[in-house]
């Protein structure tokens, strides 16, 4: 049933045509061309050419196209050797590490390529090199075998028994007053570090081991300690590494780590500038917390929150190129058609895609703004910033799942070939889900800062409708050119009610008389988990009219407001029950909201290869045969029956 048409294609001033398209075709108020590079560079803050542009130049190098049939262990030596490649090209890694954004865009890239590739360079440059800079201010360690990979980094966090409760883990560092070291020492099988890349890939490792200090009989709390792990030989003495089982659709070095009675230096511990040993071995701390304490030990899984993003969300625009892109190729029959037409002609087809480029522009606008926050020295370390990055982390990485499954589907049966790239995607996404924190967790300690107050401030309640008030009133009639739902004014005030909803209802339940702390807790849960989801929501809504208000043209901002409206509408679709109940909304309204989503979604059907081009990844990351220049020679055969000319 599937043949191939043309793909869409750009024009010469930048302007993406759809098969079939003349100029000046589409429907609304989008229908004037737009221009990719004027979306890109919204998208990218108008940051491409310098933040952007040289990861897309260096993964482009052959060393990083895509590799069919590699055994595990292969990959595994592919991927720390392309590591050695990127940190080649790199021309201060120390800059690299410090400065935010440009940390956030390598990851956005490196989710194009490969998942093991990113995973190992956000455990060396973030967390590993990002600790070493924060944690030793007196610059106490030689980094140039770091910098310039002679060893690798891994970090030592997790145990087998304790995950998200990482305070409470159980492996020790003694103090040895005598001898001026420290003992480091596994006490338990649940104190097994768990899934470290410790494995013998790569060669030469250290790692940042968190471990609890005790002086002098004393538990200080935990600390991040810099340990040699491997040589060129193998373990070093005392340190013990078994391998896990292999992670489908990963080929890091993932292992179990466990220490006897290994004898440390002084300069091993990493205490930075909020705790000390002195030279008579007497601890002292600014913070009487001992969750503090390790809390700003842990400080750049902040950042690595940040990192995952980009990862996850650079992975799944990646598959929304290819399956948007396929989806303009794939032909399939048509009532009264002989021809038959490109799957996308269907509304089903173009609303889920539409529908997954929506979020995946909201997502972008949220990640800029968040990484931004954080990369603020006045904004790093606020309240606020924690709230915003957790609740970033879980939304951007769960809608990236989400997007890439949406696509993988899309494209049929090809979809399930790796080298179409984006089943490959699909387990590095379900990595970011989990790792800094599980998305759960991470939502469930927001959830509990935003109910007491700690880093969030509600929005304030939007102001009732009535027809003398600026926009449409929510009865004017749906179908009208002003109707509210293509009001993004409007659209962002319904997101506001929704998360003041979720917000009145946690507390309500909160309140209920309980019978322990847990159960009180319980009461209320979910709705604050809810409230972290609208709270997200409403962020991305916001930087997402933001950056719409900021684009060039007029086209262009007419494009992305409509793109907006699909967002919004999908995002309000499951809640119009309880905006009707509380009289934010008519039932006329509610009943036109799927029509309306029909609506955009066919208004922004001309324009959808220019979205995704927007998105601005060459083929030369994408690679997959269905939406590049390959497919003739990934499918076709010399010796096939069609090279012949038919007997007689």
């Amino acid at each position: 049933m599937d043949a191939i048409a043309v793909v869409g294609k750009s024009t010469a001033d930048g302007s993406a045509v759809l098969p079939g398209q003349e100029q000046g075709q589409g429907h609304g108020p989008a229908q004037a061309r737009v221009q990719v590079p004027l979306l890109t560079e919204v998208l990218f803050e108008g940051r491409f050419e310098d933040l952007h542009g040289p990861w897309t130049e260096l993964l482009g190098r052959e060393i990083f196209h895509y590799r069919d049939g590699l055994p595990p262990a292969e990959r595994s030596e592919l991927a720390y050797e392309r590591l050695r490649v990127v940190n080649e090209a790199v021309e201060s890694v120390e800059k690299l590490v410090t400065e935010t954004a440009r940390l956030v865009s390598l990851h956005e890239w490196l989710g194009t390529v490969d998942g093991s590739l990113t995973t190992l360079a956000t455990i060396h440059y973030n967390l590993f090199l990002g600790s070493l800079l924060q944690l030793d201010p007196r610059h106490t360690v030689d980094l140039s075998p770091f910098t310039l990979l002679r060893r690798y980094g891994a970090v030592l966090i997790t145990e087998l028994g304790y995950g998200n409760n990482a305070a409470e883990l159980e492996t020790t560092a003694a103090y040895q007053p005598d001898t001026d070291t420290f003992v480091l020492h596994t006490p338990s099988r649940d104190a097994q570090k768990f899934m470290p890349n410790t494995g013998p890939v790569g060669g030469p490792k250290s790692g940042l081991v968190a471990a609890r200090l005790i002086v002098r009989e004393q538990d200080c709390g935990v600390f991040l300690f810099l340990v040699p792990l491997r040589d060129e030989t193998g373990t070093l003495p005392g340190i013990r590494v078994r391998p896990l089982s292999e992670t489908p659709g990963s080929a890091v070095d993932h292992a179990i780590t466990s220490f006897d009675q290994v004898t440390l230096p002084r300069t091993a511990l990493l205490a930075g500038e909020h705790a000390d040993l002195t030279a008579e071995g007497a601890f002292r701390s600014g913070f009487g917390s001992r969750r503090r304490r390790f809390l700003r030990s842990i400080q750049r899984v902040t950042t690595g929150k940040l990192c995952l993003s980009g990862a996850a969300l650079g992975g799944a625009r990646a598959a929304l190129t290819i399956a948007v892109r396929y989806a303009h190729r794939r032909h399939t029959f048509a009532p009264a058609s002989r021809s038959g037409v490109p799957v996308f002609a269907y509304r089903c087809h173009q609303s889920r895609l539409l529908g997954a480029t929506a979020r995946a522009y909201a997502a972008t606008f949220l990640l800029r703004e968040a990484t931004r926050r954080c990369a603020d020295r006045d904004d790093a370390e606020s309240a606020e910033t924690e709230v915003l990055v957790a609740a970033t982390k879980g939304w951007v990485t769960w809608q990236a799942r989400d997007l890439v499954i949406e696509c993988r589907e899309r494209c049929g049966a090809q979809g399930l070939l790796s080298a179409n790239r984006v089943v490959d995607l699909i387990t590095p996404i379900e990595s970011t889900v989990t790792a800094e924190g599980d998305n759960l967790v991470v939502w469930t300690k927001a959830a509990a800062d935003m109910l007491t107050g700690r880093g969030y401030s509600p929005p304030a309640t939007p102001a009732a409708r009535t027809a003398s008030h600026a926009g449409p009133p929510i009865d004017s009639p749906p179908d009208s050119p002003g109707g509210p739902l293509t009001d993004c004014t409007f659209l962002l005030e319904l997101l506001v009610r929704h998360e003041l909803t979720c917000l009145q209802d946690a507390r309500s339940r909160l309140g209920r008389p309980s019978p322990t702390a847990l159960d009180r807790w319980n009461h209320a849960v979910n709705p604050a988990l809810d409230l972290v989801g609208a709270y997200a929501t409403r962020q991305a809504a916001e930087a997402f009219l933001a950056s719409a208000a900021r684009a060039g043209d007029d086209a262009t901002r007419s494009l992305l407001e409509q793109v907006f409206q699909l967002f919004a509408l999908q995002c309000l679709a499951p809640h119009t029950g309880l905006l009707l109940a509380d009289g934010h909304l008519t039932a006329e309204v509610v009943r036109d909201l799927g029509p309306a989503i029909d609506r955009v979604s066919a208004e922004l059907a001309p324009h959808a290869l220019a979205l995704v081009e927007a998105f601005a990844i060459p083929d030369t990351l994408l690679q997959a045969p269905i939406a590049t220049d390959g497919y003739d020679d990934a499918y076709d055969d010399p010796a096939g029956p069609w090279q012949s000319a038919p007997p007689g």
